[in-house]
């Protein structure tokens, strides 16, 4: 485990994921302000190995991880800290039966912690304006906006929201 809250906990990805993680990923409402993509039960029955895989590479700088109910360890979405350049950034993704129940909120209360924990100074955080839920989450919790672009993706207008730790 890497770090819980409340009602949920942050682990490492594993095969016995797939079948929710695919019933996410292929989802186009979840995906619809991620990269929009739904792939095959084959393309992340990959996708999930490489992630797993990552858990070992000495310079990993791509980390994926699950988040579950601590109430019956049900797999309900995924939580990210990767780097891009030199900012380490963050996401969320969950199935989508579990939006609105504060779920995102909870873990990035926790992940913020976590971050300080391992000695991270800065959090960006990316959102397209209109997943207002995604917004709504980064301003409550103390995140600032820097800039906003056309995210060139999905052609959509996004905010990138930065937090000092």
């Amino acid at each position: 485990m890497i770090f819980e809250t409340e009602r949920l906990q942050v682990r490492k990805l594993i095969l016995e994921d797939l079948y929710s993680f695919h019933k996410m990923q292929s989802n186009p409402n979840v995906m619809r302000y991620a990269d929009g993509e739904v792939n095959t039960l084959a393309a992340h029955s990959i996708e999930l190995s490489t992630l797993i895989s990552n858990y070992s590479l000495p310079e990993n700088d791509f980390w994926i991880y699950a988040i579950e109910r601590k109430e019956d360890r049900f797999f309900v979405g995924t939580l990210a800290l990767v780097k891009d350049g030199d900012d380490d950034e963050i996401g969320l993704r969950f199935l989508e039966e579990y939006w609105s129940l504060g779920y995102g909120t909870e873990v990035c209360h926790r992940l913020l912690e976590y971050c300080k924990q391992i000695g991270i100074q800065k959090i960006v955080a990316s959102a397209v304006d209109l997943n207002s839920a995604s917004s709504k989450i980064l301003t409550r919790l103390g995140f600032m906006q820097v800039r906003k672009f056309i995210n060139q993706e999905m052609q959509l207008l996004e905010t990138k929201y930065e937090l000092y730790l």
